[in-house]
């Protein structure tokens, strides 16, 4: 495998502890520096920055590599990261928190500028299953990270934030000096002259993508799949211990499931899903299989029966490394870092606008009806399944 994959999939999979490593503990490191007693709200003001700085940054990352090339941006953006960690370690008043946070929102945009360096060193016919292995990487390296962010936040609370900025210093020390360049100078966009204002400016990545004729529907799939995403973390606690009364360990050990599962499907089922199946059949098996399993969920009775549903549930993932794969055939080389700016800034909104969604409509139907968040989640799944078709038209008769 080619040694810069290897040094790409490290690099996220450390990020993605790292993003573990604090999940669990910010709440307590909220209530120590902001001595509050309910810091609910101030977690809705931190994610919220968080993703808006995605959201806004992500588009410009990209497009930053796709003009100064891939490997400056990743080490940036991987300092910036060490950066916000060691503030949000040492932070003695909330406006501190505030900063790191955005930092990290900030820095996490480096999804995008690793998903346009695989697309740079893959064939079309490798990208869904290296994108897939991305997503595996991801997902398995924020199964470990909870874990030993719970363990570390019982010795201290911030050494978890510590621990985060310790791995992202590794993770810069590797991909300096073993991640080499993919975009050579002197394309269209790869250029060393001045950096200038409107190179910077957010909104200029999304007005290219919606100008063109095949992307908007693209990035609205990646937007009504992600906002699906944001149900399981808004909801899946609150659903475990309505529906079926699970402490904390069996919310635990339910989630812990799914994500095992879902990095299992991710690793290895993408590559030949789109071989045999295609694009567009990859994304609507993926759209049945979670579907189906949602339905499922709306009605079961016994919390044993969530376990057997979690292997269907999990192939749901399949579709989405086609998809990105599908996505980066519809533009040049000199364009990837921005194509995938902009679909990860989409994912990006949906986690704004999606958990305020799910959150009061589980609120409403709560008493009467917990599982009926799934059959809402299972609708918007639907909206995305016509979508696809029409998005995935071209390929299909290329295919053919």
């Amino acid at each position: 495998m080619h040694r810069s994959l290897l040094v790409i999939y490290l690099a996220i999979t450390l990020d993605a502890v790292g993003v573990g490593l604090v999940f669990p503990i910010l709440p307590a490191l909220l209530q120590d520096v902001a001595g509050a007693d309910s810091v609910a709200p101030l977690m809705g003001v931190m994610a919220a920055l968080y993703a808006a700085m995605q959201f806004v940054f992500a588009p410009v990352l990209g497009a930053l590599s796709d003009r100064l090339g891939r490997r400056p941006v990743l080490l940036i953006s991987i300092a910036g990261a060490v950066v916000n960690y060691l503030i949000l370690a040492y932070a003695s008043s909330f406006w501190l928190l505030l900063l790191g946070r955005a930092m990290a929102g900030l820095t996490s945009a480096n999804t995008s500028v690793a998903y346009a360096y695989i697309t740079d060193i893959s064939a079309e016919a490798q990208r869904a299953r290296r994108f897939g292995l991305l997503n595996a990487m991801f997902g398995a390296g924020f199964i470990f990270g909870p874990v030993l962010g719970g363990v570390l936040g019982d010795i201290g609370v911030r050494l978890p934030f510590l621990a985060a900025a310790g791995l992202n210093a590794v993770n810069l020390v590797l991909a300096f000096c073993m991640l080499s360049e993919t975009r050579a100078p002197g394309g269209e966009t790869t250029r060393r002259d001045p950096i200038r204002v409107s190179d910077l400016d957010p909104v200029r990545p999304l007005v290219w993508a919606f100008s063109t004729r095949e992307l908007p529907l693209l990035v609205l799939i990646f937007f009504l799949l992600s906002a699906t995403g944001e149900a399981y973390g808004v909801c899946w606690a609150m659903w475990g211990a309505d529906a079926f009364h699970w402490s904390g360990l069996g919310i635990g050990l339910s989630l812990g499931t799914f994500g095992v599962c879902q990095t299992l499907a991710q690793a290895f089922l993408p590559g030949p899903a789109s071989r045999q199946l295609g694009e567009r059949g990859a994304v609507c098996v993926g759209i049945a299989c979670a579907s189906t399993a949602l339905i499922a969920m709306a009605f079961i009775q016994q919390g044993w029966l969530v376990f057997v549903i979690m292997p269907l549930f999990a192939l749901g993932g399949i579709g989405t490394p086609a998809l990105q794969g599908l996505a980066t055939r519809q533009v040049d080389a000199d364009h990837q870092g921005r194509l995938q700016g902009v679909l990860a800034s989409s994912v990006s909104l949906a986690s704004v606008i999606a958990p305020l969604v799910f959150s009061s409509f589980y609120f409403v139907m709560r008493d009467a009806w917990p599982g009926a968040i799934w059959l809402l989640v299972m609708i918007i799944y639907a909206m995305a399944f016509p979508v696809v078709i029409l998005a995935t038209r071209g390929s299909q008769r290329a295919r053919a």
